[in-house]
């Protein structure tokens, strides 16, 4: 049942999460520099949090490209549609999920295992922000159409679609 009075904005509750995200992530980098989360401090296999996080934010930079730029979701937003092709066949919230990684990967490179809960705040907080805002959106603008992908298709963490029933 659509409704006259749908509009989900442009960016969603973008704005309001990738700055308290970001915020977060770079209040932990300013503490763990400081010396102040000093007993987090990986001593050993420092080089393996690097190289991780580095590619946590490639593929963080990736989704973010595909979803942003390649499907150009700020269009289908406007039109009206409901994308579930491409990397939203994997995960619905693909450009959410790009910055949780980003930030993940930033944390990685303190090698500072204090700062890895933050990651998990991320997901939280995304997953009450979209149950309230955008799946309430899209559901009332799509439908049985978007309930069917609700059910393939995980919120954060891309994985391969699951079959409806």
């Amino acid at each position: 049942m659509k409704s006259k009075e749908f509009k989900m904005p442009a960016f969603g509750v973008g704005p309001i999460y990738v700055l308290t995200c970001l915020f977060l992530t770079m209040l932990g980098v300013y503490l763990h520099i400081k010396g102040y989360l000093y007993a987090g401090e990986f001593t050993e296999g420092k080089i393996f949090f690097i190289v991780f996080g580095i590619l946590l934010i490639l593929f963080g930079l990736y989704l973010w490209i595909e979803a942003v730029i390649v499907q150009k979701i700020n269009k289908k937003v406007k039109e009206k549609k409901l994308i579930t092709s491409g990397v939203y066949g994997f995960v619905r919230n693909p450009v959410y999920s790009a910055f949780i990684f980003i930030f993940t990967g930033i944390l990685l490179l303190t090698a500072n295992y204090i700062l890895l809960i933050l990651p998990f705040v991320f997901w939280a907080y995304l997953t009450i922000l979209m149950k309230n805002t955008e799946e309430r959106w899209l559901k009332n603008e799509f439908g049985k159409e978007y309930e069917i992908y609700l059910n393939e298709v995980n919120r954060v963490i891309p994985w391969f679609r699951r079959k409806s029933n």
